[in-house]
């Protein structure tokens, strides 16, 4: 083996598929396998069934006056609709725009402009967000929004009796399907572009490493608007037939170990607060795991001991970690069936199949093995771009390929990866990516506040939450809960700082650059998180 940190997945034939011609391929298969239960929706459909609902949402589409390529969102926690709408886009040649629910106006009134999305689909409330009332506070003239098409509701039921042709233009699995907003150091989201190649050989792959079949029965727990919900969960299910089960609107402990008793539930993913919810909530005795035999966790570090319980509580025998983000669609290394619980508990696994990894150094050369260096992955997998920001893409895809993560880790001899930080300062909050920059400049809309700092700072259960230190302008004295309040409603909840504090000057280095890691440090003596650091590293 090589000295370098450098290694490539197993090479195998690539998909050449639309998302809508693999569910097509998948619906002759197995027409009367169940193919998507909504629990909460009292809904099910076989693999025909939900092959020809697509198609009748894609003609509804069609007749809306869109044209190939243009952009459609989707703005809703899990249901039916949100994956109807995934495959009626593909199928037609429309771009689905993932919206996160969570968001409020400052963040919905930026991706309706930098989208230029033509429709938008979504709930009119539920039990966290009034969407309606979200829209017309976020919408502006020059947003070329046309359409708003209320679920369930009269306007939903006219899309599913429309019978539109569809565009004549054929749509290629090498054209744009999704676009996923992800924040960047700017402070403003970024529109990931991801092809019908990428995600779908992507969701295949990570269904072959858990040995997905057309008997098993997924559990989602993650949010679809995620990659981790539309790509890992969906996408693998509908690539290898399995059915696809959602649990509930939102996370609930409960609701998922319902589903995975009554709906014999043979796969179930998440990130590791919701195991650890599950396995801590004071109703676990009563229900019946025992159809579980394997999960998918990802988002935040694994530690040994939930792995333990996962296996031993949850019968989930094989346990695989996925690494990745949004701009590789979205994953880079896992787990395979036969790794070790050392591996499992230590490392984010090894390259998937044609994809290829190495480790950088502070001058772009490959590291040896062992030493720690920026991750960085090539392959079909990586984005096309970030949508209309070439810059942006220049700074993420280096001129031979290379998408660059952000990620510090260290390549073992054994081909296993292990992530040791975040060259970026993003966060992970149980599963959410936050990326500072983004909540500052949200601060500096306060017009009290002159200055502001945001770090993430360790937490046992999300794994990490949210803190600032703010410096307030001349004036009246301005409070953490004044700070807090002004976020409420106008920035999704996940980014709200849990911790703030009001401080006279912000830790600076010669330069005048903010020094993060002192403020994090400062913190972390502050508030005796040291026990979590060693728990959650």
């Amino acid at each position: 083996m090589s000295s370098l940190s450098y290694a490539k997945g197993p090479e195998t034939p690539l998909v050449k598929l639309t998302l809508a011609e693999a569910l097509q391929q998948t619906a002759a298969r197995f027409p009367t396998d169940e193919a998507l239960v909504s629990r909460h929706q009292g809904l099910r459909y076989t693999w025909r069934e939900f092959d020809q609902a697509v198609t009748h949402v894609a003609h509804g589409l069609a007749g809306l006056g869109l044209r190939t390529r243009d952009r459609v969102g989707i703005w809703s926690t899990n249901c039916a609709e949100w994956i109807l709408l995934q495959y009626a886009c593909a199928r037609a040649g429309f771009v689905l725009v993932n919206v996160n629910p969570a968001y409020r106006p400052y963040e919905l009134s930026f991706v309706l402009g930098k989208s230029q999305m033509r429709a938008l689909f979504l709930w009119e409330n539920d039990a966290r967000s009034n969407y309606q009332e979200i829209l017309e506070q976020a919408r502006k003239p020059e947003h070329p929004l046309e359409h708003v098409i209320h679920l369930g509701a009269t306007e939903w039921d006219t899309i599913l009796k429309r019978s539109a042709p569809l565009p004549a233009e054929r749509v290629l699995s090498d054209d744009p399907t999704n676009i996923q907003y992800t924040s960047g150091t700017t402070g403003s989201p970024k529109g990931v572009l991801l092809t019908h190649q990428a995600v779908l050989n992507n969701g295949l792959a990570t269904g072959d490493r858990m040995n997905l079949t057309e008997r098993d029965r997924f559990c989602v727990s993650f949010p679809l608007y995620h990659c981790g919900g539309c790509v890992c969960c969906v996408l693998n299910c509908v690539t290898h037939g399995a059915t696809i089960i959602l649990p509930s609107a939102t996370f609930d402990p409960l609701a998922v170990l319902s589903a995975i008793q009554k709906e014999k539930a043979t796969v179930v993913a998440g990130v590791p607060s919701m195991f650890i919810a599950q396995l801590q909530h004071p109703e676990f005795a009563r229900f019946d795991l025992s159809t579980l035999r394997a999960a998918m966790i990802g988002g935040a570090p694994c530690p040994v001991d939930l792995l333990r319980r996962m296996s031993s509580e949850m019968h989930c025998e094989e346990v695989s970690v996925i690494y990745g983000q949004t701009e590789a669609s979205p994953v880079i290394t896992m787990h395979s069936p036969g790794d070790t619980l050392e591996q499992r508990s230590s490392t984010i696994g090894k390259a998937m199949p044609n994809a290829e990894v190495k480790i950088i150094d502070s001058t772009g050369a490959t590291a040896p093995l062992g030493q720690v260096g920026e991750l960085c992955a090539r392959g079909y997998l990586v984005m096309s771009g970030y949508d209309e920001d070439p810059e942006a893409t220049a700074r993420a895809i280096d001129s031979d390929g290379w998408l660059h993560t952000g990620d510090l880790a260290v390549m073992r001899e054994d081909g296993h990866l292990h992530i040791r930080g975040r060259a970026k300062d993003m966060i992970i909050r149980g599963g959410e990516n936050i990326y500072p920059a983004e909540i500052e400049a949200f601060l500096f809309t306060h017009p009290r506040i002159a200055e502001a700092s945001v770090v993430g700072l360790p937490d046992l259960k999300m794994g990490e939450i949210v803190a600032a230190w703010v410096r307030p302008k001349p004036g009246p004295t301005l409070t953490a809960e004044e700070v807090r309040d002004y976020c409420k409603g106008k920035i999704a909840h996940f980014k709200i700082p849990q911790h703030v504090r009001i401080v006279e000057s912000l830790p600076m280095t010669v330069s005048g650059k903010i020094q993060k890691f002192r403020i994090r440090e400062i913190e972390i003596e502050a508030l005796g998180l040291r026990d979590q650091i060693a728990t959650t590293a």
